[in-house]
Parts: structure tokens; sequence; C-alpha cells
């Protein structure tokens, strides 16, 4: 029996208990997949990352939830970097071999992290408005009379997500989700979860509110979602919502409504970027479990 030091990062704030909680393993080479999933089953949060040894990248990172692995997790990155930035990682670009590929990863002066996200990839789905208000629990007529020149769809920057956008700030603060019925319909149209969103912001600064769902990979409602950001500015841009004049930089609010508030920053450049800040607020460490593998992984 060993340990493994583990810390917890609070993602998408400078605010310790607000943002998104990442578990992060700053070391987790010789750790296999068993361990890694009861680690991150132990942890409790979203996503717990582990950053390993790679051959084609600085570093190689996979993602847990306490159910499953995933591909790709955006506060988990977030999270990761803003702790080695912490722990005496130099302000630069840095490359991360992901389960979608090799992104880069820069970190400025001031900590904030700037995550590369994947091409994206947005199309049109025909699930019914009365299914998608059932599933999140809202009215019908509040998803329809935002749907004018922007149609539910499932967009992608490296995770699939279904975007609903839906008319007032009440609207999403009210919904009360379905979860198997959320759960059903993100499989149904191969997306990881739905993010319901509204332009009437809390702040005037900013671009939206919203919130996400994933009940089917074990996250009922995550408070800070960096790949939905990067999934729903890529969905504004692709359908024309600001009438090809895109902002430089897009501000999106999330976790209001968990009692877990935090700020994410969109840039659409060649490709869309995801930046935020973060703050270590746990540092310890956890025993590894036995594993039942007769492997530890490489990878």
């Amino acid at each position: 029996m060993h340990t493994t030091r583990i810390v917890q990062v609070d993602a998408f704030t400078d605010e310790p208990c607000t943002g998104n909680p990442a578990g992060v393993v700053p070391d987790a080479d010789g750790l296999s997949e068993s361990q890694m999933q009861a680690i991150a089953n132990e942890m409790a949060v979203s996503e717990t990352a582990f950053l390993r040894e790679s051959d084609d990248a600085d570093r190689r990172i996979r993602y847990f939830t306490p159910s499953q692995e995933v591909d790709l997790c955006g506060h988990a990155t977030i999270g990761s970097f803003a702790h080695l930035h912490e722990d005496g990682l130099e302000p630069g670009t840095t490359t991360l071999e992901t389960n979608v590929g090799v992104l880069e990863i820069d970190v400025a002066v001031d900590g904030t992290v700037w995550m590369t996200q994947d091409a994206p990839a947005v199309h049109e789905v025909d699930v019914g408005y009365g299914r998608v208000a059932d599933a999140l629990g809202v009215g019908r007529a509040a998803l329809e009379g935002a749907s004018a020149d922007l149609p539910l769809a499932v967009a992608s920057t490296g995770l699939p997500f279904l975007i609903a956008p839906i008319t007032y700030l009440s609207d999403v603060g009210s919904a009360r989700p379905d979860m198997a019925a959320l759960a059903e319909l993100a499989d149904d149209v191969d997306a990881a979860g739905v993010y319901l969103f509204s332009f009437d912001a809390l702040e005037a600064e900013s671009t939206l509110h919203g919130r996400m769902f994933a009940p089917g990979a074990g996250v009922p409602e995550d408070p800070v979602t960096g790949t939905a950001s990067g999934a729903v500015c890529a969905y504004l841009d692709h359908f024309g919502a600001f009438d090809d004049d895109t902002p430089e930089e897009m501000r999106l609010e999330q976790g209001h409504y968990v009692d877990r508030p935090g700020i994410v920053r969109v840039r659409l450049e060649s490709k869309v970027r995801v930046g935020g800040r973060g703050v270590t607020v746990l540092d310890g460490s956890l025993v590894v479990p036995e594993d039942d593998e007769d492997e530890i992984l490489e990878a």
C-alpha cells in the first residue's frame, strides 16, 4: 500500500470555495486505470485529472468522473495548470496530450491559464422542444421563444454538448431537470451533456449565463464547464448570433445556482481558446487502493 499526492483546485475563479473544484494528481505515473477511477470516486468532485509523462507532448493527462473516464475536461485542465503555476511552472506555452489529441496550454504571467481546444463541430438536431423542455424542467414556450435564429444543436470543441438557448435568466435559474430524462436525451444525440443558457446574464459585461447537466457521465450539474463554454461559443459563432461581429472575448457566467459562481473567458481565434484562473484549496496525500489489474498502465 502506498500514497500519492493529490490536490483540489477551484477552477475558473481566484476565490476559494467558488468556481468548479477539480482533483489533480500531479504525478500519476504508475497508477492503473482502476486506481485512477477509485481515486476519482473517492474525491467525489465532477472530474479528477491525472498528470503523466508523454512521448508526444510535455505532459499527458487523463480525466475521470466518479463513475467513468472522459476524453476532455476544461476546468480540470485549467485547475491542473493553475496548480502547476503555483508550484513553480514558468509562464509560457506547453503541450498536453489528451484523449482527443495534443493541445496547447498557455500560462500567463498573472496565472490565467488558456486552453486551446479542438476544431469546432456544430450540427442541428431534431429532438423536439417538448422533450427538451420536459427533460430540463423548463417551459416549452421559453425554449421556443429563443429559437428564432438559434436552434437546438450539438456543438463540440473536443467534447459534444446539446446546446439549448432559453429566453430569460429566470428560466435558467428555475430549471428543475429530470436527470434520467436528460441522460437519455444526451445519449440519443451523442452528447456528453446538455448546456442551457440565456443572454440575460447577471452582470452587464457578461455574454451569457449557463448551466450544464451531464448525469450520464456521473455529473448531475457541473458548476463551471470549460468544454461546454468552448462549445457554446462555437455554436454562437456558427449560427451568426453576433451578426458577423463576434466579440474578441466572451465572458460566460456559470455556477451561481449551485453556490459555486465562476467565470469562463473564451476567445474565438484560429481555434477556440478557453481561459480562467484557479486556486489550490487542499494539498495532501491519499492512500492508493490495491490494484486488481495485472499490469500498471504506461500511458
